[in-house]
């Protein structure tokens, strides 16, 4: 276990995801798409192969890099599972519960399945779950007001 520490230097709290895909071009163009990100960089091998594009979404400044690992190819676990270790799911945070309707709506637009808007008893929180086209689970979350005790 991690012991005592003295100083310490801060972090940002500002993340950069990087994610591993099949096929960074195809995802940049998802991603870019349905979220409205840009491309902030693009590193293309010697060979002529992509191997990593960054995007950003200009609004919150949230980056996200896909990358490829060639040697990662033929793998039996190409497609993203969850229950494996490590990344569980990516949520994107909203701000008021009516733009899940809006996303909704997007996702809609764009043919991209989704759960629709899911309200668990357990909580007043909402969220859309659906899947990028490596099958990486996404959330469109809202964090709703905690019961008063």
């Amino acid at each position: 276990m991690l012991g005592e520490t003295g100083a310490m230097a801060s972090i940002t709290g500002q993340l950069v995801l990087s994610l591993t895909v099949n096929d960074p071009t195809l995802s940049a163009k998802w991603y870019g798409e349905l979220l409205g990100m840009r491309v902030l960089r693009e590193y293309v091998k010697a060979n002529g192969e992509v191997g990593e594009i960054c995007l950003v979404e200009p609004a919150s400044g949230l980056k996200l890099c896909l990358l490829d690992h060639p040697e990662h190819r033929g793998d039996r676990f190409d497609r993203f599972d969850e229950r494996r270790t490590g990344l569980d799911h990516l949520e994107f945070l909203v701000e008021s519960r009516q733009d899940l309707d809006e996303w909704v709506a997007r996702l809609d637009e764009f043919g991209i399945a989704h759960s629709g808007i899911k309200e668990p008893g357990y909580s007043a929180n909402a969220m859309i779950t659906f899947r990028d086209p490596d099958n990486i689970q996404l959330e469109f979350f809202w964090q709703g007001e905690p019961a008063a005790k």
